[in-house]
């Protein structure tokens, strides 16, 4: 090799070279033309060719020494000693990956055979690797994987081998890419790619590997899209635009040649005749379908374009031209005035509503209350989709006029038992409410006869739906009644209170005749009368109700009168020893005693005549011993009293 070719590699190797374990290319890499993914689905996944690995198939979980399987999990292997992994290494829980349980002599893992390939051409050959054996597991002297990647002539000449060292095993499962990048010399195009397990089996070096790559690798190329610091710019439907895509490229091509490609699934690539340049411009007409556009930058040695196995690619920038949101509008109309108005559409994300009024609203659904006929008319509602992508859309919408309720009146006032004529206007439906103690509750003007103060609505309607409503307050007034209250006792012109109670609203009433009587308008008079007499309570209804009458009786007595004997024989003559005038005295007590001085009748305060019974037992015909303490001016009566029989 001459000075100026070993200085190229040299730059190559400081350009394209990690400075960690693995050598992988750091500038921008080409299409795999190798791409062993294993693939996606469920367990277990096919076995390989056997020219691709010396190891044998196992198609469950857990393989033994020297055998692999293809799988997207594998759970609790040789009693939890194993990892459990969940997916491959992009995180794909259906995604296939190689589990391969080591053989007791090195052995290759892997082998594949690569044809026309371009000279002169720098290639990355890598893999994801990870060690499944738990660090705690065999004491914690487990056997690390190690691992040699090899590019190798067809005839076995060794081109260029990379080392992974040992892979030592971890708390938790670690995937990592192990690689290197290698430059194809003068008359090379066919080589064999290995990977081969340097280190024995036993207990440990169990691995799993997933996307082994063989792929170009060239000077970093760092595409943009002029005017826009992102690499994806949405356009919308119909629009006309036109971008200019730029690259940057970093040193390495002595004699580059490029070529734009385009892709509408991003896997499938196709070069643009005439962009041949590091710049390119897209023009974006209005009949563009809908869809991701995606550009990148492929470049080579000149001489070497023709190949895409020599090509290295640039990232990729993206034209989304999104479609215009699909909208559809609606409305509750018609609503009647003073409702609620609701504007509805679909098909986006943001709403931008306007209509009569200068009405606005950022909301949907928009909301209108107490709608009034200004509210009528045509709605517009811009809708724009996540891509921000507008459409015009409308509805319209009708507010109806309510009907205003009437009634010939607002309240009334009738007598129990008596009804009321109602009426109302202003439409050409009514509906009463309550129903009850009315004629019927649909006509305009229903007979009420309430049994008690009601509060009548009704609501009237008109031909369009539309209602509203009104009141009646029916008050209903009960015919009054008057009670006097017992008849009283009074001795020798004492003070005697009346104890009358009226019924009835609204009324007034009075005591006739007016004579010895303190106020004829009170209910609870005082009366002082010289002789017996009878007092009258009238009531009588302010409202017309009409009136009541009753009477109540003083009896009148010089003194107190004491009787001195009583025949209880039930003949209905004298069968009770009656003192009538001592309950005048508001504090009395009365005892009776018999000859042994035991007593057989007592009563305090309130004077039940004597039966001549004790605890229900009919006393002996005989002479007994009366005490009355009237507890006024210190007077105690005493005396004889006979029960005869």
């Amino acid at each position: 090799m001459g000075f100026h070719r070993r200085l190229i590699v040299v730059i190559l190797s400081l350009f394209y070279c990690s400075t960690g374990s693995a050598q992988l290319c750091q500038g921008s890499l080409g299409d795999p033309i190798i791409n062993i993914t294993f693939g996606a689905g469920s367990n277990p996944g096919a076995s390989l060719t056997a020219a691709t690995t010396s190891y044998n198939y196992y198609a469950g979980d857990c393989p033994a020494d020297g055998s692999y399987t293809v799988r997207n999990n594998t759970t609790n292997c040789f009693g939890f000693s194993w990892h459990s992994l969940s997916a491959d290494h992009t995180g794909d829980a259906n995604g296939y990956f190689m589990l391969v349980n080591a053989s007791i002599q090195p052995n290759a893992f892997y082998i594949d055979t690569v044809k026309g390939l371009c000279t002169n051409t720098t290639f990355e050959f890598a893999s994801w690797v990870m060690n499944v054996i738990k660090s705690s597991a065999c004491s914690g002297n487990t056997i690390p994987p190690n691992l040699t990647f090899t590019i190798e002539k067809t005839d076995g000449t060794v081109l260029q081998t990379y080392n992974s060292g040992n892979i030592f095993a971890g708390q938790t499962p670690t995937w990592k890419q192990y690689g290197f990048f290698f430059t194809t010399p003068a008359g090379v195009s066919d080589i064999v790619l290995r990977i081969f397990n340097n280190a024995s089996g036993g207990c440990g070096n169990d691995l799993a590997l997933d996307d082994i790559t063989f792929r170009p690798c060239g000077p970093l190329i760092t595409p943009s899209i002029v005017g826009s610091p992102a690499t994806t710019v949405s356009i919308c439907e119909g629009t006309v635009r036109s971008f200019t895509f730029n690259t940057i490229i970093s040193s390495g091509f002595s004699n580059p040649s490029f070529q734009w490609q385009e892709s509408l699934d991003g896997i499938n690539w196709t070069d643009i005749p005439g962009a041949i340049t590091n710049t390119f411009t897209k023009n974006f007409i209005a009949t563009t379908t809908t869809g991701n556009y995606k550009y990148r930058l492929s470049a080579a040695e000149s001489g070497n374009m023709s190949s895409v196995k020599c090509r290295v690619v640039s990232g990729v920038l993206t034209i989304n031209v999104a479609a215009n949101p699909v909208t559809t509008t609606s409305s509750n109309t018609p609503v009647c005035q003073e409702g609620t108005l609701n504007l509805a559409a679909t098909g986006g994300t943001d709403f931008q509503w306007s209509g009569p009024g200068n009405f606005s609203s950022r909301t949907n659904p928009a909301v209108i209350n107490n709608a009034q006929a200004t509210n009528a008319g045509k709605y517009y509602v811009v809708v724009k989709n996540a891509a921000g992508c507008p459409h015009l859309d409308s509805v319209i919408v009708v507010v109806n006029a309510k009907p205003v309720a009437t009634t010939t009146f607002a309240t009334t006032t009738i007598c129990s038992g008596k009804s009321v004529q109602l009426s109302s206007g202003g439409g050409s439906g009514y509906k009463w409410i309550p129903a009850t103690s009315l004629s019927s509750d649909i006509i305009f003007d229903p007979l009420a006869s309430p049994r008690t103060t009601t509060q009548y609505m009704v609501i009237v309607s008109n031909q369009l739906g539309c209602a509203d409503s009104a009141y009646i307050d029916v008050t209903v007034v009960e015919k009054p009644t008057a009670n006097a209250g017992p008849d009283k006792i009074s001795i020798a012109g004492s003070p005697v209170q009346l104890n009358g109670t009226v019924s009835g609203q609204a009324v007034t009433y009075s005591w006739s005749p007016p004579l010895y009587i303190d106020d004829i308008f009170s209910l609870t008079p005082t009366v002082s009368v010289p002789v017996g007499m009878d007092y009258l309570l009238t009531v009588v209804s302010n409202a017309g109700c009409g009136s009541d009458t009753n009477s109540t009786h003083i009896y009148f007595y010089k003194d107190l009168f004491i009787p001195t004997a009583f025949t209880p024989n039930n003949d209905g003559k004298n069968d009770t020893w009656n003192i009538p005038a001592i309950n005048v005295f508001s504090d009395f007590e009365v005892t009776v005693f018999n000859r042994y001085g035991q007593f057989v009748f007592h009563a305090k305060n309130n004077y039940q005549p004597w039966d001549g019974k004790y605890k229900g037992v009919p006393q002996p015909a005989g002479v007994y011993i009366y005490m009355i303490n009237l507890k006024k001016d210190n007077k105690l009566l005493k005396g004889a009293l006979t029960i005869i029989k």
